[in-house]
């Protein structure tokens, strides 16, 4: 199974980052997480993308506030999937990262979640390495029903719940 990349644009992005790391972990999925920035060493990105693929990465994810040219950049230099995980953090609280994120010229596309959205960041990671991994496809079909069942036993002790009202 190919790896997952995990480059956050600054050590400071760490606690967000942390909830992709460990879905990954939970998933099993092997990654790596490194701090590259776009700004202060775009030689290293540009190099770290452009071999992702050789060296056996399947998807890159990026984390990064502010200006938050991390995953652009990153999307200039590979054909691997880009995912774009806005971090706040900034006195926009992440509007800034989002919009800089999402705002990818034609050609060079970048998936974005949300403002913080890591974890589904690593569930979109691990959704495109299903696509060829039926192990991977079947964990993710078992988690999607456990989030169904959860849903379910809420809604169940919910109505409990108003019918002593």
């Amino acid at each position: 199974m190919s790896k997952v990349a995990v480059i956050m644009g600054s050590r400071s992005d760490l606690p967000v980052v942390k909830k992709a790391l460990e879905e990954l972990k939970f998933f099993g999925v092997e990654y790596e997480c490194h701090v590259m920035s776009a700004h202060r060493t775009p030689r290293l990105v540009c190099d770290f993308a452009e071999s992702a693929k050789s060296n056996g990465f399947g998807v890159i994810i990026c984390a990064a506030g502010m200006a938050a040219h991390l995953a652009g950049i990153v999307a200039g230099h590979t054909t691997l999937p880009v995912i774009g995980i806005p971090c706040s953090g900034s006195s926009f609280n992440g509007l800034d990262a989002l919009l800089a994120t999402v705002q990818m010229p034609s050609g060079i596309p970048v998936a974005t979640v949300a403002v913080d959205g890591a974890k589904n960041a690593a569930i979109l990671a691990i959704q495109i390495l299903a696509l060829s991994n039926e192990a991977l496809a079947a964990q993710l079909s078992v988690a999607k029903r456990t989030m169904i069942d959860q849903i379910n036993e809420n809604d169940r002790k919910l109505q409990t719940e108003l019918e002593d009202l």
